[in-house]
């Protein structure tokens, strides 16, 4: 019987599905059909959640924490949250300035549903994370891509950013670190992008702190402790998934003005209502606690990394340059590009050339088509050294054997 789908909003026609989790699962997908495969698509730390976070997630069970919330999130954890911006940022906020959600992702789009009408633009620097401007789409709003070359690091210039302002323009999205690059801004250049956006009093910011502890050089910095004027127009994004292990307790978090905090939880208050109170209760004992397992942690991702980017620089036609921070590399294609793989028909694009490289050599990465810049793909270091050593090894040998 033929599917009648007249049922479905026009507005799905303007998103795709999440391309992380499609490559993820086709994966997931070859391998259940026996075949060797190594995915670095998914971004999601290998470690365990560190002990004292599951065993605090434990007592909260034991202590019947097991009710409904408030939608903004405890009252201990939005004080935790706020006592971290202080300790780690240098910016204040009182609990009703933060939010909690069902992670970082959640976050955004309260943020964009709350104050995006049709029409209104979003500046979001490219590459992005792949969700930044499907959730604008979904709230009506436009996306206004601005390229970002690797010779610029991949990072928004203040010129480039000036000439992407009109006066339709609602938010800036800053990612720092970056995902899918590693890049991450220097205070020098938070000021001089701040600079812009004081003169554009309208502009808010976004930003996307994710991969704070992340970080291999310098210190990080964050746009509205680098620019305190910046700060009653600036949702400062973070949570607990990359930095402690947590992506699967789904809790995400921000700092911001106390009408758009209110906004934004008008509008979970009708979607998720609010993340689970055991995450909200181990996230305080994290937020609060030790973390003295990130530098081991670092150390693992450092090595990580450095291995990646010389075995791939290795490979014919892929070059590929030294993040700073996140766990990312975001090498170039662009020597493979117009070349035919074995058995196959020739790659006119990063997208062919990750389903030619899965299909043929069995390894899982993520094309640059997704992050908004090609001809580029995006692995994840996320896993083990020795698998990471072998998928270089067979991207090193599909790049040899391409005609």
């Amino acid at each position: 019987m033929k599917e009648n789908m007249s049922i479905l909003a026009r507005r799905l026609a303007a998103i795709k599905p999440s391309p992380t989790i499609a490559i993820t699962q086709k994966a997931a997908e070859l391998k259940a059909a026996g075949r060797d495969i190594i995915g670095l698509g998914a971004g999601e730390p290998d470690f365990d959640t560190p002990e004292h976070i599951k065993m605090a997630a434990k007592v909260a069970i034991d202590a019947g924490e097991t009710k409904y919330t408030a939608v903004a999130g405890t009252l201990a954890l939005r004080k935790a949250i706020c006592a971290k911006f202080r300790r780690e940022n240098d910016l204040e906020y009182t609990p009703d300035q933060i939010t909690v959600g069902c992670g970082g992702k959640q976050i955004i789009f309260n943020a964009i549903l709350a104050t995006i009408d049709p029409g209104d633009e979003v500046v979001v620097p490219a590459p992005y994370w792949v969700s930044y401007p499907d959730i604008v789409h979904l709230a009506g709003g436009v996306p206004v891509i601005v390229s970002c070359s690797e010779e610029s690091d991949f990072k928004v210039q203040p010129l480039e950013l000036e000439a992407a302002l009109t006066p339709r323009t609602k938010w800036l999205f800053l990612n720092s670190p970056s995902n899918p690059t590693g890049s991450t801004y220097t205070t020098d250049e938070l000021k001089a992008l701040a600079e812009v956006l004081l003169r554009h009093p309208e502009v808010w910011v976004l930003s996307d702190d994710i991969y704070e502890h992340i970080l291999y050089e310098g210190t990080f910095a964050t746009i509205a402790q680098v620019e305190p004027r910046l700060q009653n127009r600036t949702l400062t994004l973070n949570g607990l998934s990359k930095a402690y292990a947590m992506t699967g307790w789904r809790v995400g978090y921000a700092g911001g003005p106390v009408a758009l905090i209110k906004a934004m939880n008008m509008i979970q208050s009708q979607s998720t209502t609010h993340t689970s109170s055991i995450s909200q209760a181990a996230s305080v004992v994290a937020l609060n606690g030790p973390v003295d397992f990130l530098p081991a942690w670092r150390t693992s991702f450092l090595a990580r990394r450095d291995r990646v980017v010389a075995l791939l620089n290795e490979a014919h036609g892929i070059t590929c340059r030294t993040p700073t921070g996140a766990f990312y590399v975001y090498p170039s294609c662009a020597g493979c590009i117009g070349k035919t793989p074995p058995n196959g028909t020739k790659m006119t694009s990063d997208s062919a050339f990750v389903t030619a490289l899965l299909e043929t050599a069995g390894v899982a990465v993520v094309p640059g088509e997704a992050f908004g810049l090609s001809p580029y793909f995006r692995i994840s270091y996320a896993t083990s050294l020795t698998a990471l050593e072998e998928a270089c090894r067979r991207i090193q040998r599909f790049c040899a054997s391409l005609t």
